[in-house]
């Protein structure tokens, strides 16, 4: 027969196969597809972390890609103001130039206008002046239409270019 430690060995043996289909069919199992479930989890989360890291990086290009054509169309519309600028600038500076020049020659008119009625007065008080004068040395007084006279070839006389100089 089988001594009492043999028969031990052989109960806790038995119990033990026993304690491992049931541990396994109860514990393991669930345990086992939990694991797989959770792995498969993960698994499934770095694929979707992976696909939004490519789908991001391809949001980030578009972007940069829209911020460059921003920028050249920004660059685009400074430049063409800049020489709408430019051109106004230029139109309004001539424009000032043509009214200053006309100015001038309206100026240099007037004043040339100013000097012929000057030159003309002076005439006429430099011709009224000599007759007077001449008047006096001949010790006569001149008639009226003498004295009209006198002036009107005293001035023409001062308008004549000096041959002699």
């Amino acid at each position: 027969m089988i001594s009492p430690s043999a028969a031990t060995f052989l109960i806790t043996i038995i119990n033990i196969g026993i304690l491992f289909f049931i541990l396994r069919a109860i514990l393991f199992k669930p345990v086992s597809s939990f694991m797989e479930a959770r792995t498969k989890k993960i698994e499934e989360a770095l694929a979707n972390a992976e696909r939004e890291k490519a789908q991001a990086k391809m949001l980030l290009e578009q972007r940069n890609a829209q911020l460059k054509q921003t920028s050249l169309e920004v660059e685009k519309i400074l430049k063409s103001a800049r020489e709408k600028a430019e051109k106004q600038a230029d139109a309004m500076l001539s424009e000032a130039k043509a009214q200053v020049e006309i100015l001038v020659s309206n100026g240099r008119k007037q004043i040339e206008t100013e000097r012929q009625a000057a030159v003309a007065l002076f005439k006429t008080e430099a011709a009224a002046l000599v007759v007077a004068a001449s008047g006096r040395l001949l010790k006569r007084e001149l008639k009226g239409g003498d004295e009209t006279e006198y002036a009107r070839l005293l001035i023409e006389e001062l308008g004549r270019p000096n041959v002699h100089s």
